[in-house]
């Protein structure tokens, strides 16, 4: 920290504390222990949910409805090379009021937030109603098999259903609270491998050169109109991630071609007719082919009611302007708590710098999250 620096809040603190733990997915690097450490002072009961190599954190505070819940990650992407941040990605320095590190941002920023927020809510209303809780998990970046999804599923065999999720994630794009997620579209992957036959290139008529063929695939669905999308969701995309081919020489026509592909659909479309879509297409083209399909989430929207209504007064009331509402960009935890009933909101800190080398977060922005956290308690509980 640069001693000219005031000494930070105590949010500002946690959030450093955080960060200065190697928490790259799925390791939790004693995240939780800390997180549950600061919130059992303040009445709140903790409970470890471990699957695997995962580690989740199950943390309440009474029983009975409704049920509010805080959802983050403590588990961070791989910081792309040390030697190439201008502060140690995790030393947790602070410059200027600046936290600089993986994960300041997306999320142990937000974590530290929540924390304070919970704090400082039950001092002032020690006598609230219903529950809080939180749902920490370290397998967010990763996979996402052992974590939040497993915890849901505990707490079905428990009947412990939950009303209102507020999830942490970076949502904030220019200045913090200006834009909120009430939902998020729905993301399909596919693997698509094109079999031809391999041989030298100067014969090209005594092989079957599987790569022209997946470039004439590939360049159909990239001009393929899926849909319009709607009042609240932009239209379906459909974007290439990897191609892989060829045996390295330059005088070979491979036997194969690989292309792995994403939708970020909208509810316009279903993952059936996108499925049906692309094997059209594929058909037609009359390649010899297969297509492997993983679901990472259906699109989900929460209708504006009592979530919405309080985090949207709650972000006007502590930093005097109105949000955004918003399903565009990736996908979060919150397409496994929506289905489960719950009103989902997923409201964190500028996004401008996540997964980026040198990411970082103001400490003043981390300050003003806390106290909308404790606002959205205040309007929903007090």
């Amino acid at each position: 920290m640069n001693t000219s620096d005031p000494t930070p809040s105590p949010t500002g603190q946690l959030a450093a504390q955080l960060v200065r733990r190697v928490s790259i997915t799925p390791d939790d690097a004693g995240c939780q222990p800390l997180l549950l450490e600061q919130l059992q002072g303040a009445g709140f009961q903790g409970e470890y949910l471990c699957f695997g190599d995962v580690s989740n954190l199950w943390v309440r505070r009474g029983q009975v409805a409704p049920l509010f819940v805080f959802a983050g990650h403590t588990d961070v992407v791989p910081t792309g090379g040390d030697e190439k941040w201008g502060h140690p990605p995790f030393a947790g320095d602070i410059v200027s009021n600046i936290l600089h590190g993986r994960g300041a941002a997306d999320m142990k920023g937000s974590l530290a937030a929540m924390a304070t927020a919970c704090q400082r809510f039950v001092k002032q209303h020690p006598q609230h109603r219903g529950s809080i809780a939180l749902l920490i998990t370290s397998d967010e970046e990763g996979p996402a098999k052992d974590g939040t999804v497993r915890v849901l599923e505990t707490l079905t065999d428990r009947n412990a259903r939950i009303d209102w999720c507020v999830v942490g994630e970076p949502t904030s794009q220019n200045r913090l609270g200006d834009t909120i997620k009430n939902g998020r579209r729905g993301s399909l992957n596919g693997t698509l491998v094109v079999r031809g036959v391999q041989g030298h290139v100067a014969y090209p008529h005594l092989a079957d050169n599987p790569i022209h063929r997946t470039a004439n695939i590939v360049a159909t669905l990239e001009k393929q109109h899926w849909d319009d999308g709607n009042a609240y969701f932009p239209p379906t995309t459909f974007q290439i991630s990897n191609i892989q081919s060829g045996t390295g020489a330059t005088n070979v026509i491979p036997s194969e071609a690989k292309v792995m592909f994403n939708f970020r659909f909208s509810p316009e479309s279903s993952v059936e007719s996108l499925k049906s879509g692309v094997e059209t297409l594929c058909q037609a083209s009359g390649a010899d082919y297969t297509i492997d399909w993983s679901l990472s989430g259906l699109p989900y929207q929460t209708a504006e009611g009592e979530l919405v209504g309080a985090v949207i007064a709650a972000v006007e009331s502590v930093t005097n302007h109105q949000p955004n509402l918003s399903t565009d960009g990736g996908t979060s935890d919150g397409r496994f708590i929506a289905p489960t009933g719950a009103q989902v909101i997923e409201l964190g800190p500028i996004n401008r710098t996540i997964h980026q080398i040198d990411e970082q977060v103001d400490l003043h922005d981390l300050d003003l999250l806390s106290a909308i956290y404790e606002n959205i308690l205040i309007r929903l509980l007090s």
